[in-house]
């Protein structure tokens, strides 16, 4: 498929289709309700860079302050697995975090930490990738997730297969959390963004692998120290080789972002960008049973901007 007709196709499945969703209610996501302030339960911009589309996007939702308060202490999850650079798309994008950060402390933060438990060298990963130098840079504390020392072992009750897990000490102390991973191509799920991207807060993610990878990223959602925000990242975006990506050819720019209080509806929105259906991927409609949220978009309100 040629890189023009890609883009058309996909930003029709996926954006346009957002301006035909019906602008219902959905009250509860996440086991929390929608901050008072939001209009919106999902906000989907194009055609900005994605610093400017997240200073857009965020005010639908009312703001950060509707999810940071004074003196608390943020987790800002990115996706920073692999050691490439950030035009293969294989991370979330650099300058959308440092922006995030930034918005963090407008809110009044008192600390901010990123981390990632990476696939590569985590030293090289951090620094290649960008995002180390981009969140340093706007006053976030960038830790390592690179030793089992760092994690604890937690309950999930409820799980079909994944009843215990070892989370990062960090994300359990945190008072917010919030999700920003990077919309791409992956060779085991066929997609990774905001349910998926919690594997990168976990130790023993082999587990995952091993007993019915699907069930266990629905699993991971029942457990309570949930995102506050899923910002995804669908700025450049992997549409093939995933998830570390071959070369520059496997990525689309795409120019747009996703913004949400619920990971399911964020994931099925992000699916459609890649032209797939979302019941198509298997965790999606598992997420939706398990009541974790809302893969039926057309019963979500929808704020849709073109810049």
């Amino acid at each position: 498929m040629r890189r023009r007709e890609f883009f058309r196709k996909s930003i029709g499945a996926g954006m346009a289709a957002g301006a035909a969703l019906s602008f219902g209610s959905y009250g509860k996501l996440l086991g929390s309700e929608t901050p008072a302030s939001a209009k919106y339960d999902l906000v989907a911009i194009m055609g900005g860079t994605p610093e400017a589309m997240f200073d857009l996007g965020i005010q639908e939702l009312g703001g950060m302050e509707a999810f940071v308060k004074k003196g608390q202490k943020v987790i800002v999850k990115p996706n920073i697995g692999w050691d490439v650079v950030p035009e293969l798309a294989a991370n979330t994008n650099p300058g959308l975090v440092k922006r995030i950060v930034e918005h963090c402390f407008k809110a009044g933060a008192k600390e901010v930490y990123v981390f990632d438990h990476t696939c590569d060298n985590w030293v090289n990963t951090y620094k290649n990738s960008g995002i180390e130098k981009a969140a340093k840079s706007a006053g976030a504390k960038v830790v390592p997730a690179n030793s089992e020392n760092y994690y604890q072992a937690v309950s999930i009750p409820g799980a079909v297969k994944l009843k215990s897990v070892k989370v990062h000490q960090l994300l359990l102390e945190a008072d917010v959390f919030i999700n920003v991973p990077i919309l791409k191509d992956h060779n085991s799920t066929r997609m990774t963004c905001c349910l998926k991207n919690m594997m990168g807060v976990v130790w023993d993610r082999g587990y995952w692998h091993a007993n019915n990878l699907h069930q266990c990223i629905a699993d991971y959602g029942l457990y309570e120290k949930k995102p506050s925000l899923n910002i995804v990242d669908c700025y450049n975006v992997m549409v093939k080789h995933g998830p570390q990506g071959v070369s520059k050819e496997d990525v689309v720019q795409m120019k747009s972002q996703i913004i949400t209080t619920d990971w399911v509806a964020g994931d099925a929105a992000a699916a459609r960008m890649l032209g797939v259906e979302p019941e198509r991927i298997d965790y999606i409609p598992i997420a939706h049973k398990m009541g974790l949220g809302n893969m039926m978009l057309d019963t979500l309100n929808i704020k849709r901007i073109k810049m």
